[in-house]
Formats: C-alpha cells, structure tokens, sequence
C-alpha cells in the first residue's frame, strides 16, 4: 500500500466535487492552502499534473501520465468498482484510495424502508389506479394489500454502514433480524447485539435467506459476492419475500430474478440498481408489477454535499499529519 507519511511541502489538492465557497474556506482551513475545485473535464486534465491530492468520483485511465504526483484519490462513492479498470486499486499502484463509505447510511436505509412499506400497501398499484381515476370500492378486488413489518424477518446481507442503519430501523420497526458477516466461522450465532438478534457467515446464507420476509442487499461488489443471489438463492427465498437491492446490480444474477419475479418464487422486489446501467428500455423488469424500480438514486440526498465535506475534511487533517484516513481501500478484502 501507498505511504501517506512525509507531505510535500507544496501540497497541491484538486477537488471535481463543486464545494460551495462556504465548504471551501473549510477545506482551505483543513488542507493548509486553498483546494482548487474543477468541473470542467478538459481543465481537470491539465491541471491533474499538479494534483497530490484529488476528490473525484471519476479519474482517467491513463492517470499514471496526467497525474504522476498523485498520492491519494478521495473517491466520493461508496463503492470502487468503477475504478476497477483503471488500476489505481492495485497494491502497487503508488496511491492511496479512500471511500465515501458510511455517508450514504441515513439515506439508504430509509430509501431501503420506504420501499419496503410501498410494497406492503401496494402503493405502486394505488398510484396506476388513481391515474386511471379509479376508486376501489374495496381493498379486495384489486388485491390492495396491507401487510406490516412488525414481528417480520428481516435479512441484511453486508452489515457495513448501510446494512447497521438498516438493522437498527429494523428493530424500530419491531423486526427480528438477521444479517450476514463476512469474518464468522462456519456457524451461524445468537449474538449479543442491540440492532441483529443472529449473525450468519455467507456460507449459511440460504439458511439465512429461507427465514427472511424481507431481504436487503448492501454488501460491497467484489469477486465473491458478484450474482451472490442466483437462481438457487432465490429458490431458498420463501415465496412471499421481497429483495431489495441497493448494493451493485451485479450482486443478482438478473435473469434469475427475472424468472423468479413472473414464476412467483419471491412476492417482489425493490431495484435500485440493475446489472447493466441505464437499463434496456425492453427489460421485463420495467412492466413486472410486483417491481419498484428506480435509476440507482437511493443515496441522493440535500444533505451528500456536507457529508462529504466533513469526510474529506478530517481525511486532509489526517493526511498532513500522517494519520491513518478514514475508509481506506484495502486490496486484500475488495474494498
């Protein structure tokens, strides 16, 4: 791994992320020196030369000739499969990469809450028939439902930050939960946790699956969780769960789901993400009527610019005094 220690003297830091004047003076304050913010690509690209330090969501390919200064990359996105490609993840690659891990958690996890409570009130179908100007004269003839979280089972597979916001509403909700860990044995355990009342390892996930009303996918994507749901996960689901993903489109094999959406294996599912983004305008998942669909949005939020600011703020503290970064990549684990 990249050694943050011994700081140029000139620090150079470039930001493609537009911090208000007012998020700059912070930056300024925490960087020791102004933070040049570039939302012009062609600018970006000649002035990456400069850069020790940059706060992007996207670098270039050829970064090792445009950015030969380059030590540490703020990526602003919590997941780093975008940067596969581009070889800054490698261990020699000479630079540092940190996330915006854990910034996302409030957001999603009420995205992930309000899907679930739409599906239960087949809100989707209330919407189509208020359009037609239709009134039910009862729930039961267009099978409107009214299902509750409480006393259901809930399934989180990756308790990062997403999937512990998650847990923790969950139990608001009065959920029992079940969550998946990366590092457990082969045994699954009644844990002494305030938001998980039982850890599974990945290996034990369609025991896990087979208990859940509701499953939510938040783990990041790296080799072994890429099509984690199949056929034969979703086969293990009872028939009246409903998945909800907001992790990567590539953790579910989609024609499996597909499948097991219109053969009734699963009652639903919530989409944030598909495997192939923007998603075919000929995709069944856009007419099924038991999907809530939505263009990769669920960690959209009015607060994301402060957020960030106050991460890359303490990261640049911690970068000139040679202090461990917040949310630091690590090759051996894929994120």
């Amino acid at each position: 791994m990249a050694d943050v220690s011994n700081v140029s003297a000139d620090l150079k830091v470039i930001s493609t992320f537009p911090f208000s004047a007012e998020a700059r003076a912070t930056l300024r304050e925490a960087a020791g020196k102004d933070v040049l913010c570039i939302t012009n690509t062609d600018e970006l690209l000649s002035r990456l030369r400069e850069a020790e330090v940059l706060c992007s969501y996207w670098i270039p390919n050829d970064w090792r000739i445009l950015a030969p200064h380059l030590r540490w990359l703020q990526y602003s996105s919590g997941g780093v499969d975008e940067l596969l490609t581009t070889g800054i993840l490698d261990p020699d690659s000479g630079v540092v990469v940190t996330t915006a891990a854990g910034i996302y958690a409030n957001t999603i996890s009420e995205y992930v809450f309000g899907s679930m409570l739409m599906f239960n009130r087949t809100w989707p179908e209330m919407i189509r028939l208020q359009e037609r100007h239709i009134w039910p004269r009862s729930a039961h003839w267009h099978n409107l439902g009214g299902r509750e979280l409480g006393d259901q089972t809930l399934g989180i597979v990756g308790l990062g930050s997403i999937g512990r916001r998650i847990a923790q509403l969950g139990k608001a909700f009065g959920m029992h939960v079940l969550a998946t860990r990366r590092t457990l044995s082969t045994s699954s355990q009644l844990v002494d946790d305030p938001d998980v009342d039982q850890y599974y390892p990945l290996e034990r996930l369609h025991e896990m699956l087979h208990e859940c009303d509701y499953v939510v996918l938040c783990v990041p994507l790296t080799k072994e969780t890429e099509h984690l749901i199949s056929m034969a996960e979703l086969r293990a689901m009872r028939s009246h769960a409903y998945l909800i993903n907001v992790a990567r489109g590539q953790i579910v094999d989609e024609q499996a789901l597909i499948q097991a959406l219109q053969s009734g294996w699963i009652a639903g599912a919530g989409l944030d993400v598909v495997e192939n983004e923007p998603l075919a305008a000929n995709s069944p998942l856009y007419s099924l009527p038991n999907v809530i669909l939505t263009p990769h949005i669920s960690g959209l939020s009015i607060h994301y610019d402060q957020r960030m600011l106050r991460l890359f703020a303490d990261n640049l503290r911690r970068y000139r005094n040679g202090e461990l970064l917040h949310n630091r990549y690590d090759p051996a684990r894929g994120y």
